[in-house]
Order: structure tokens, then sequence, then C-alpha cells
């Protein structure tokens, strides 16, 4: 059989290529609300940050997503980031990849 073809998105703090699933997106709707999207099909606009704590930091050094969307996201959105891509990668270490 012909191997399945892994989806790759580029994670929008670092600018790498990552399978998807080690990505969370990030989606600003059409009235201007940022939120995350965990299952990957909310409609909107989409930016991916990769699983990695140090990396939803910098995003918020940054304010990665307010430059990315156009728009003014508050400090309690990438506080809820960094506390979810900290939960998940925490999930990680302790099952393994799924």
């Amino acid at each position: 059989m012909k191997p399945r073809k892994i989806p790759m998105r580029k994670d929008i703090v670092t600018g790498e290529m990552f399978p998807k699933k080690e990505l969370v997106r990030v989606v600003r709707s059409k009235e201007g609300d940022v939120t995350l999207d965990p299952t990957g099909k909310a409609n909107g606009r989409g930016a991916y940050v990769s699983l990695d704590v140090k990396n939803a930091e910098m995003a918020k050094e940054k304010r990665i997503f307010d430059k990315a969307f156009g728009v003014k996201v508050a400090d309690e959105f990438y506080d809820e980031l960094i506390a979810y891509v900290d939960h998940q990668q925490a999930r990680r270490e302790l099952f393994g990849d799924k």
C-alpha cells in the first residue's frame, strides 16, 4: 500500500513546518474574536503554533497573533494558549504520541 500523506503546516512563531497533529490552531472569526481551535475545523482565518511552551511564551512576548490577525488580542488569550500548550505537552509525555 501507498503510505499516507501527512498534512504539514507552518508554525507562525518559528516559521518551521510540522505535521498538523503537532500544532494547535488559533482562529480569528469574522467578528474579530480570536480563540483556540483544538478540533482544527472552526470557521475563520487560522494560524498554527507548535505544542511547545517556549513557542507559546514567545508568541505572547512578540504579540504574534496581534500582527497575524490585525486585531488586538487580550493577554488572557495568550495565557490560555500557554496553559493549553503546557497541558498538551504533558499529555504527550505521559501517553506518547496520540
